[in-house]
């Protein structure tokens, strides 16, 4: 019996490949091609259909790298062809296993209408079922000859990835341009032979079902007549129908497909040929439901939609009838697919605020479901933001991807820092591109971890990233799974309804607290540093100027700038993409990036400017605006009054070598190697620095993971490390100590300063970064004794362990931190802040000196030099500025943390600024301060208990409140009401709660 299996299986693989799918055509005429190639970036599709050709043939070459070039293919259905169904088949050099990896293209007719996106695994396009014979077929295909720039492993450097470096060569040879019958019985006898050959290989050896299917192929087989397939299909499918008709058993796990097409945002390809990904895909979709009764398709990313609607209102006008109807149902509710782990608590509660926005406003939707597949791990603050946007679901498959632990649930409550739940779902099909192949779908059911308990997972199915979406083989296939004997069972979908069924039938589902940490692509924390500067910066820039122009817009009637701010905010969020904000894009994406994030930058500082000037007035005086959510030097968070007198720091020699810093609070000693040796608390009679260690060390390391260059850092990496202690030069000037270092073709210039009246040692870092495949970090070793440690997340703080008991906690050995990262023990502690790194470590060792203490080392990750996808990544001038802050509780990590992002601002003017709102507590932070998004006038005010306790605080207003609301992240009304008497509204909150306030005021 084993050997008849293996028999049968290879002929079958044979019979199908040789005979079988060959046949679907039997008969085809060649098309005439004509190309027109366009210069430079794309052009609108009238230019491009009236655009004169110049006839090409089959074969030739085409397609510079990142060109787009456009076809057009007519020719005559042949009169013999009468009453059959035919079809064009259009080929424009695709590699079938990599589908949306390479060229792809959109078919229009000759008025502009789009017919449906051309891809790898879909290259067909209908003419007629039937036709009459005689038509003329005249179509144009707008081709984008992408290069392909993944090829898995080995991931060589390439220059491909900017069409600035990319070449003139052509990418691809014009593979077919035919017309075709389709014969649609023997492309039914193709399913039916997949379906159960795959389903046959996945059934136990000894099962009964299996050796039914076999034999039952076998017997199809033997009615092939290998000489007329056509002519022996029909027969051939009956001696399949009776295995095909047996249901599945009852307890058949339960599978909801979702049409589905995951497309990056920006990846390897940059933003501009996302935008015609989609109208490609949304093309295809759009055809596919009209074809297809029972099929749904998905789509996330309001941004993906924006761009549907401002570039292809053609395709646009379909789309929105496929969701009146109902088969087309926007996702997610986000901007985009975003990075979770690095965006800040605003700009994480925006991605969700324009994301349902944008669905409301245009279809009427609301999304309780959050669409996060492929992100590389979720933040622990994320739950409580779901939550308050109005969602209450998450579905995500990137854990998967863990290569240490094995996540424990498919099906699961998540609970995040503030205690808030989601229900949550992993796609156990462990693929985002489900194909519905039977080795897929028997994994679902296999791998699925929460049997006897629940029965239904979800299977999002489509080739994404301009793979052009779920296909009609799909659908046909799935068809025949719907209630099969021996497999999973498979229904089309939609979210909401698989999260409602999922729901209902695992009500105690088991919980999962803190963040869904993936075990895999740790250094997109730190590759593109730029970039994440420009995120950081933009989004301090954007509180500011909301800040400002709203306390303006109350105080003086400044012209809030609406549209401006929606317009950056959206910009900023789609730069929070989960392979741009992590720097796993092409060089392309990253260089419109750093030029994107400098024009953000230059209109938010001219708000800024404007508003503050408003506030102002005429005057002389020196005024000190500061943005911060706490007081500073006298002056109030969110209000400006001249500075305060200043105190002395002392700056003198070190009898070793170096220089000594003193402020009256920290006494700083520096040696002659530019390394902080002590950092004495005066006030807390304590040392920072651990014996024998130095705080400042910048250490280099190998940098070659084992395969996704931009995405990885393995462990191993820790195996060498060089310390850089050489130094060029050290010298004290202007009340700071300045370092200078080399190291192999890079140099570092370090500026170490403390300032008067301040418990805050700062490093100002300067690299010109000129290393291949490194890792640079900056060492600080605390003589602190802490079995955890926190680091800022999204409306609070996250502890994680410093010892590695488990594998679970190894495995992070590189995190991500917001401000800053805190470490303590009873009485005391330390915190080191940032201005704009991600990624770090925290580990604990055990000294030997003789004191047997611990020191507790956190290390901050500056720079890597992956070659790929960008071969120069990082290279050249990098800032940073970092700051050590002895005897800090959590509450001074968190103050610390805000000021050195918002630095005070001086000007002059006539009048001192008092804050359009202050609330009496530290342990409460305001987060923004803006008018409301529908232009009334109310000023909303979002806030959070940020020190892990609860809090009982009075925030006031500097102006008549007629009203006080709750509300939403959308800033709608909450049933709840806050307590409030006049100006002060009453607030209790619990360890990290978010809370948003609409306050009404007389206009």
């Amino acid at each position: 019996m084993h050997d008849d299996r293996n028999l049968v299986e290879a002929r079958l693989r044979r019979v199908l490949d040789e005979r079988v799918r060959p046949a679907v055509y039997p008969e085809s005429v060649p098309l005439d091609v004509a190309v027109w190639h366009a210069p430079g970036e794309p052009v609108p599709v009238a230019e491009g259909l009236a655009a004169a050709p110049e006839p090409i043939e089959v074969g030739a070459r085409w397609g510079a790298p990142w060109g787009t070039s456009w076809f057009r293919v007519t020719g005559t259905v042949p009169e013999a062809w009468a009453g059959k169904t035919v079809e064009a088949l259009l080929d424009l050099g695709f590699d079938e296993n990599m589908p949306g990896f390479q060229c792809e293209g959109l078919v229009y007719r000759p008025d502009g209408t789009p017919v449906k996106g051309l891809n790898p695994r879909n290259q067909w396009v209908r003419v007629g079922a039937p036709v009459e014979g005689g038509e003329e077929v005249r179509l144009h295909i707008e081709a984008a000859s992408n290069p392909v720039i993944l090829d898995y492993h080995p991931f060589l450097p390439t220059q491909l990835g900017d069409k600035e470096t990319a070449g003139s060569e052509p990418q691809y040879k014009l593979a077919r341009m035919d017309l075709a019958v389709l014969d649609e019985n023997v492309w039914q006898l193709v399913i039916d032979l997949e379906v159960l050959g795959e389903l046959m290989a996945e059934l136990p050896v000894e099962s009964a079902r299996r050796w039914d299917l076999l034999r039952a192929v076998e017997r199809a087989l033997d009615a092939i007549d290998l000489q007329d397939v056509n002519g022996s299909a029909a027969r051939a499918r009956d001696q399949l129908a009776e295995v095909l008709a047996v249901p599945a058993v009852p307890s058949a796990h339960r599978i909801s497909a979702v049409g589905h097409a995951h497309i990056d945002s920006a990846w390897l390809w940059p933003l501009r040929e996302t935008v015609r990904k989609v109208a490609r895909t949304t093309s295809n979709m759009t055809a596919l439901i009209e074809d297809e009764p029972d099929f749904v398709f998905a789509m996330s990313q309001a941004q993906q939609w924006a761009w549907v609607k401002e570039h292809r209102p053609e395709v646009w006008a379909r789309v929105k009838k496929a969701v009146a109807d109902g088969r087309f149902v926007p996702a997610g509710g986000m901007w985009v697919e975003s990075d979770t782990n690095m965006p800040g608590s605003e700009a994480m509660a925006r991605q969700f605020v324009h994301g349902k926005r944008f669905f409301l406003d245009e279809f009427g939707i609301e999304n309780d479901e959050a669409w996060l597949p492929d992100t590389f791990g979720f933040a622990a603050g994320l739950p409580q933001i779901i939550k308050a946007a109005g969602s209450k679901w998450l579905l995500t498959q990137k854990i998967s991807w863990s290569q240490t632990n094995k996540f424990p649930h498919h099906t699961f409550q998540w609970e995040g820092i503030d205690g808030t739940r989601i229900f949550t779902h992993f796609p156990p099909v462990d693929t985002y591109n489900c194909s519905m192949k039977g080795s897929e779908i028997a994994h679902a059911a296999r791998n699925f971890k929460d049997k006897g308990r629940a029965r239904h997972s979800l299977a999002p199915t489509g080739w994404g990233d301009g793979g052009g979406g779920t296909t009609r083989e799909m659908i046909a296939k799935s068809a025949r799974l719907r209630d099969l004997e021996g497999s999973a069972t498979v229904v089309w979908e939609t979210p909401d309804a698989f999260f409602r069924k999922a729901e209902a039938e695992y009500p105690d589902a088991p919980v999962w607290v803190g963040e869904l940490y993936l075990e895999l692509h740790r250094a997109t924390l730190t590759s593109q540093a730029r970039t994440k500067q420009g995120n950081r910066r933009s989004e301090h820039l954007l509180r500011e100027a909301e800040l400002w122009a709203a306390t303006a817009a109350v105080r003086t009637g400044f012209p809030y700038p609406y549209e401006e701010l929606d317009r950056i905010w959206k910009t900023v969020l789609l730069h929070q993409f989960h392979d741009i904000l992590p720097g796993s894009s092409i060089a392309w994406v990253h260089r419109e990036a750093r030029a994107t994030y400098e024009r953000l930058a230059g209109e938010l500082e001219a708000v800024i400017g404007s508003a503050q000037r408003a506030l102002a007035g005429e005057g002389t005086t020196e005024l000190v605006f500061n943005s911060a959510p706490h007081p500073r030097e006298g002056v109030p968070a969110g209000g400006a009054r001249p500075p305060a007198g200043e105190g002395r720091t002392s700056l003198t020699p070190r009898p070793a070598g170096g220089f000594v810093l003193d402020n009256g609070l920290l006494r700083v000693e520096i040696d002659a190697r530019g390394l902080v040796v002590s950092a004495y608390d005066i006030e807390g009679d304590r040392e920072t620095i651990a014996p024998g260690g130095a705080a400042g060390l910048l250490q280099l390391h190998p940098d070659f993971p084992n395969m996704w260059d931009a995405w990885d850092v393995d462990a191993f990496y820790r195996h060498t490390v060089t310390d850089l202690t050489d130094v060029d030069e050290i010298a004290a000037a202007d009340g700071e100590v300045r370092i200078v270092r080399s190291f192999g073709e890079s140099r570092v210039t370090q500026r170490l300063s403390l300032a008067p009246g301040e418990r805050r040692l700062v490093f100002d870092t300067e690299v010109d970064w000129h290393e291949t495949e490194k890792f640079l970090k900056l060492a600080f070793p605390l003589d602190v004794h802490a079995e955890r440690y926190a680091s800022e997340t999204q409306f609070g703080h996250f502890h994680r362990p410093t010892h590695t008991n488990t594998s679970w906690e190894a495995a992070k050995f590189e995190a991500c931190n917001h401000r800053f990262v805190h470490v303590e023990e009873p009485g005391w502690g330390a915190a080191v802040v940032n201005d704009s790194t991600y990624g770090h470590d925290v580990t604990r060792t055990v000294r030997t000196d003789g004191d047997q203490g611990t020191t507790t080392t956190v290390r901050v990750s500056l720079l890597r030099a992956p070659r790929f996808p960008d071969p120069e990544t990082d290279q050249g001038v990098h800032r940073f500025r970092h700051a050590l802050v002895p005897g800090a509780g959590i509450e001074d990590a968190v103050r610390e943390g805000w000021r050195i992002n918002l630095p005070e601002r001086r000007i002059t003017g006539g009048r001192e600024v008092s804050p359009l709102v202050t609330v009496d507590r530290d342990a409460v932070v305001i987060t923004a301060v803006k008018l409301a998004d529908d232009g009334s006038g109310d000023v909303v005010v979002r806030l959070h208990e940020a020190h892990g306790g609860r809090a009982r605080a009075t925030l006031t207003a500097d102006f008549e409140v007629l009203d006080v609301a709750a509300t939403d992240l959308l800033e709608r009304p909450l049933p709840e009401t806050p307590s409030y008497e006049d100006r002060r509204i009453a607030l209790r909150l619990r360890p990290f709660e978010l809370v948003t306030l609409r306050l009404r005021r007389a206009l």
